[in-house]
């Protein structure tokens, strides 16, 4: 009879497992999710999950966990959760950048009861029927850096054609202030499909129009800042002179691969971490483009709210902004 106890219970623990992975979740105080490894959901709410005092369930999804820049986004979302005192807040993320993934987030947050999502979408196309079924149940789609193509109330997001024409201006610059005027240059980005990412390549490429310069083929390498590196390691061998990296774990990757190569190529990325302005300091990256994941979060939560409570929520489009950090601005 205890084995048969035992067998039981185990089965009942692994049917529980099954259920939960995929999503992790974080409504606690942390400032990231709490699974990191198998994405599985992690309920550490503090707050009351039958909606109590009529607050506003709302849920920010992001791609994935990996990036400070989520991380970043999240913090916005909870000041102003704080501030506004009516809303019950959770971030759902997958562990690693997955459609699949990304799309039992939304399905486990309608399940949940949200009232808005705040979405970065992993691709364009990926999630759309999870968004028509969360639209259907009533649920507001706000997006924050990435868009999906499916109507949401309000984009708020980096201008990220015009900031990758930027990342390329930058380059360019340093490249002439070597006397280098012609030669090639790589661009590593997370995959042809995230929206965001996608724009930034596109005003890169513009920046280098009418100029010598050869821009080889994109890789991808899914935001992995250990794939980057590998992607950098191979331009660096073909000669290139400059490497862009498309976002954070693409500009870490890139950094890394001109640290170890020992070689001097201009190295350009996008986001702001710890270890990339480490790689600036060192002169490992020339600059980065800072995003402001934090307004992101922060004026997502407000538009939520007030699409919530039949508000004018202004602009469909909203410019978050972005600014050049080099060495001499650490």
């Amino acid at each position: 009879m205890k084995f048969k106890k035992l067998v039981s219970i185990f089965l009942s623990c692994a049917l529980m497992a099954g259920m939960m992975a995929g999503c992790s979740g974080d409504t606690g105080t942390s400032n990231a999710p709490e699974s990191t490894t198998d994405g599985q959901v992690s309920d550490t709410n503090t707050g009351d999950d039958t909606n109590a005092g009529g607050n506003h369930k709302i849920y920010l999804i992001t791609m994935d966990q990996m990036d400070q820049h989520w991380v970043n986004v999240d913090a916005g979302c909870k000041k102003a959760v704080e501030e506004l005192g009516n809303v019950d807040y959770t971030w759902l993320a997958p562990d690693v950048k997955d459609d699949a993934k990304q799309i039992e987030c939304v399905n486990n947050a309608v399940a949940g009861g949200a009232e808005a999502i705040l979405l970065a979408a992993n691709g364009p196309d990926a999630v759309t029927a999870a968004l028509e079924e969360a639209d259907a149940a009533g649920v507001k789609i706000v997006y924050v850096d990435s868009a999906a193509d499916f109507p949401g109330v309000q984009t708020l997001a980096t201008d990220n054609k015009a900031a990758g024409t930027i990342a390329g201006e930058e380059m360019i610059k340093a490249l002439e202030a070597q006397g280098i005027t012609e030669g090639k240059i790589g661009i590593v980005n997370v995959n042809a499909a995230t929206a965001s990412t996608v724009a930034r390549e596109e005003g890169f490429r513009a920046a280098f129009e009418g100029t010598n310069f050869e821009l080889l083929e994109t890789q991808y390498g899914d935001g992995d800042a250990a794939k980057s590196k590998d992607i950098a390691a191979n331009y660096i061998t073909q000669g290139c002179v400059g490497i862009f990296g498309a976002n954070e774990g693409s500009t870490v990757g890139t950094g890394n691969a001109i640290q170890e190569a020992g070689q001097t190529v201009i190295g350009v990325g996008f986001d702001k971490s710890d270890t990339i302005l480490n790689l600036i300091k060192n002169g490992y990256i020339l600059c980065t483009m800072a995003q402001n994941p934090d307004v992101m979060g922060y004026e997502g939560i407000q538009t939520a709210v007030k699409a919530l409570e039949g508000e004018d929520i202004g602009e469909e489009f909203v410019d978050t902004g972005v600014s050049v950090i080099d060495k001499d601005s650490i």
